[in-house]
């Protein structure tokens, strides 16, 4: 039977023995099914063809990978396949790999949008032509010398004034008893004549500079009130444009309804859609699937070649869709088919014991299992400190001095007062408090220590992963220690002397750091039956008796 779909591409494998998962694919958080995980590896053969990594290595280091995606569908004759996609723009053609189309061409095919759009660019380079002008240059230093000069002038003759006016109060001083009392009156008015000249001459100076500088600066105000003028264009043109375009993206969901993008962001407390947003391969599937009445079975996306500068990818690991593009899309899309539950709302402490190390009127020292939050999430209340507060009814302030990772397990501390709580706050801040950490990374690390100094921030487009970023970030700095090689596999101390959100993590994923994930790293790198970092020692000074204490409970991986 003919194959009607110019996108579908059957399987080259038997693939009846395979189970079809019962519920669509949760595209923030899961693991691949068997079945979509076949879709990939044909997809990757197709791949190596097309976009050898090999290749990539040798390109600019700018040429970076990108995120593809499959989605496994059935036809109306029953026949099983799957669908290709990829995130944004691909510079190779290749008739070979069906990919499913943009959801919309409009900035590729409408001539109205490309004649608007070319409008704006050439707004872009009036702008960039005004302000790199020499013109603007050379009043802009002009404008500035002459308010160094007129300064300069006015201090100058501010202070002679103030010198004039001690000699003339010395005069007078020095005249009482000499002059008689008709010459000292006289003396007086003389006096007073210099102080009311030199007043003028003050005046008529900053009169003078008045007049030059209103000239200068309204020359140079007209070139940037031109400026500004082309902005205030640029932003009303490009906006209008932008909604144009959104409304392009008309996205379908399993019940048949449609919504634009404007209509999805607009619910939304940012309003506009960010850059990129329905060109990820996620909606490009979903889309295409609902147009030609396939039936979505299971999703996956992984990355294909070198990773980018800044956020961490690892050549065909599986990646969820991204938070702030794809999330409010696909939360539209998906109604009407039967999804996968969000693993993120299962409450992961759910049977596990919170130890108590350490216990005193001040303070407790727990030893926080993997997968347990330290504080309440947005969904899920249990936590170190639900617990704590629970135990301990007590206990005063905000309990939490400092936190780990919910999947990240070790010594917490915590303060039971607010004296307490602040004291061990001033250790934290100060640096004073030595932490200690082992890991088990995927590979084999060649040197035998280090330190690793990469800036992180939070990369909003894909929440809650971490991102270097040496613009915004914030200093992040971490030493390592080598214990074990093994398996290929090596067992490390880590040493944070910063504490930002996913230091320890980011830093061994990072191709500047380690370039090797910490075993088990579900957002960096691959999952397994637990992350396998755990912090293992603790040194401070007690909050309170400023008694030296220590404790060290041992991974148990």
């Amino acid at each position: 039977m003919p194959n009607l779909e110019p996108c579908f591409t059957l399987f080259s494998q038997p693939v009846d023995q395979i189970k079809l998962p019962e519920k669509f694919t949760f595209p923030f958080y899961y693991q691949p099914s068997s079945i979509a995980i076949a879709a990939v590896e044909q997809l990757q053969q197709q791949l190596d063809e097309l976009l050898p990594v090999e290749s990539q290595a040798q390109e600019d280091e700018a040429n970076t990978g990108k995120m593809f995606g499959v989605l496994v569908v059935r036809n109306s004759q029953q026949q099983l396949g799957y669908l290709a996609a990829f995130s944004g723009q691909l510079d190779h053609e290749n008739t070979d790999i069906k990919f499913v189309p943009a959801v919309s061409d409009m900035q590729l095919q409408d001539s109205a949008f490309l004649t608007e759009n070319r409008i704006i660019n050439n707004i872009n380079a009036e702008i960039e032509q005004l302000e790199n002008s020499q013109q603007l240059s050379d009043i802009s230093d002009e404008v500035n010398q002459a308010n160094d000069d007129y300064q300069q002038e006015l201090l100058a003759q501010q202070s002679k004034i103030v010198t004039n006016r001690l000699q003339r109060k010395l005069q007078r001083s020095e005249a009482i008893g000499k002059l008689s009392p008709s010459d000292y009156e006289q003396l007086k008015v003389e006096l007073a004549g210099q102080s009311i000249q030199e007043k003028k001459q003050l005046q008529a100076l900053k009169q003078q500079w008045q007049i030059k500088l209103d000239l200068l600066q309204q020359t140079l105000t007209k070139m940037t009130d031109e400026i500004a003028k082309l902005r205030k264009l640029r932003k009303s043109r490009s906006k209008n444009l932008q909604k144009k375009l959104f409304a392009q993206y008309d996205f379908l969901n399993a019940q048949g309804d449609t919504k634009d993008l404007n209509a999805i962001f607009a619910e939304l407390p940012e309003h506009t859609p960010p850059a990129g947003a329905g060109d990820c391969a996620a909606p490009k599937l979903l889309q295409y699937a609902y147009q030609q009445n396939l039936q979505p079975i299971a999703m996956a996306e992984f990355w294909w070649g070198a990773p980018p500068k800044s956020a961490i990818r690892q050549h065909k690991n599986y990646y969820p869709s991204c938070y702030s593009k794809c999330q409010p899309i696909l939360t539209h899309m998906l109604k009407g088919l039967i999804v996968e539950e969000n693993p993120l709302l299962v409450n992961p402490a759910e049977g596990k014991d919170l130890t108590i190390v350490y216990q005193d009127s001040d303070m407790l020292v727990v030893n926080k299992p993997a997968e347990f939050l330290s504080v309440p999430g947005k969904n899920i209340e249990d936590s170190v400190y639900l617990r704590i507060k629970t135990q301990f009814p007590q206990a005063s302030g905000p309990l939490i001095v400092h936190r780990l990772d919910m999947s990240t397990s070790g010594l917490l501390v915590i303060a039971l007062n607010k004296r307490a709580h602040k004291a061990l706050q001033k250790q934290f801040i100060e640096r004073t408090i030595e932490k200690r950490y082992v890991a088990l990374v995927t590979g084999n690390v060649i040197a035998d220590s280090g330190t690793i100094e990469l800036p992180l921030r939070l990369d909003f487009d894909d929440k809650p992963r971490q991102m270097v970023c040496y613009q915004h970030g914030k200093p992040a700095l971490t030493t390592w220690q080598v214990l074990e090689r093994k398996n290929n596999t090596t067992r490390l101390q880590l040493f944070p002397k910063t504490g930002r959100t996913h230091q320890l993590r980011v830093h061994c994923a990072h191709k500047l750091g380690l370039n090797m994930p910490i075993v088990g790293d579900d957002h960096y790198g691959l999952k397994a039956d637990r992350l396998h970092l755990h912090a293992e020692y603790l040194s401070l000074t007690h909050p309170i008796n400023k008694t030296p204490l220590a404790f060290e409970i041992p991974a148990d991986f």
